[in-house]
């Protein structure tokens, strides 16, 4: 009883601060989108809008913001980066939503851009997405060195190497027959998913490391725990599509098994898959146990990776 106690306190006070958090955050976007003058067209601002701002977690812009504090900085410091972030994944939900690509209808809860307004406007609002994120950072960051380095990172996180370069195998993997499928599966899913899922929530964490100046070994734990809690999400949400339903996601479930994707449960199982996360969570909140309480709701947010519902 006593630990079911301490984990609903814990529970409720990574609530509270979430969505504290969020306001701030949800203020900034808006701002940010508001700043935008007559040279950008009324449908591109309202989809860009309709995206950044739909109800969402938060929670790559949450881990950034979590990251500063835990290395003693104010959240006001990192929040160029934080929205930074949140827009490449308004822009990566926009572009991976599109027919000619995981070609869904429904996204937290509402229709996909493309549905919403229509595919040329949903690839343009995706791309002002992107470009703003970078046009953020660099005109609200008041520490040059500390602008180039976010943009440096974010760049790599989101470019060829990572989100993108993530998301074209994955796109690929469905192409493969069955056998090859079957001998390159294991290699196929941990590439995938380490840069397609894995490198945007790493980057989100250092970020936040990054805005608060900290040192080259306390941006390395930072990222280990960023590398851990994204895999795990990763397994959580695979998990969620097998076994969820849209109504409690916000979007459509089982079409990962329609597709033919290389998914955890569907290579591991689904009990070896959450022992999978959980483990990759209990690692990551030992890599930060040396920022001592700073790090405390970094810590309650890796529980809640494997806590989740949708």
């Amino acid at each position: 009883m006593p630990i079911s106690n301490e984990k609903t306190t814990e529970t409720f006070a990574l609530q509270s601060r979430w969505k504290e958090l969020t306001v701030e955050v949800n203020s900034y976007l808006e701002d940010c989108i508001d700043s935008l003058t007559e040279s950008c067209p009324r449908i591109l601002r309202e989809a860009m809008r309709y995206s950044l701002l739909s109800p969402g977690k938060r929670l790559r812009p949450i881990l950034c913001l979590l990251g500063a504090e835990a290395l003693g900085a104010c959240v006001s410091d990192a929040m160029a980066n934080a929205a930074a972030v949140e827009m490449i994944h308004s822009y990566s939900l926009i572009h991976d939503d599109l027919p000619a690509m995981d070609d869904d209808d429904l996204r937290r809860g509402r229709p996909t851009c493309h549905i919403q307004f229509d595919e040329a406007t949903a690839i343009l609002a995706g791309d002002g997405l992107q470009a703003l994120a970078f046009e953020t950072i660099l005109t609200k960051t008041s520490v040059p060195e500390v602008a180039v380095q976010s943009c440096l990172l974010l760049a790599k996180a989101a470019g060829p190497e990572g989100m993108v370069g993530g998301q074209c195998d994955d796109l690929l993997a469905e192409k493969l027959g069955e056998a090859e499928k079957q001998v390159r599966a294991v290699d196929m899913l941990h590439a995938i998913h380490a840069r397609k899922t894995g490198a945007m929530i790493r980057a989100s964490v250092v970020l936040g490391g990054l805005a608060a100046r900290g040192t080259t070994a306390e941006l390395e734990k930072l990222a280990i725990y960023g590398d851990c809690i994204g895999i795990a999400f990763q397994i959580v949400d695979d998990l969620l599509d097998v076994e969820s339903t849209s109504e409690n996601t916000g979007k459509r479930t089982g079409k990962d098994s329609e597709r033919g994707k290389l998914t955890f449960p569907g290579i591991y199982g689904v009990q070896a898959s959450r022992d999978r996360a959980e483990k990759l969570v209990e690692q990551a909140i030992a890599t930060i146990d040396s920022f001592g309480s700073a790090a405390t709701p970094l810590k309650q947010l890796a529980r809640y990776i494997t806590d989740r519902s949708h």
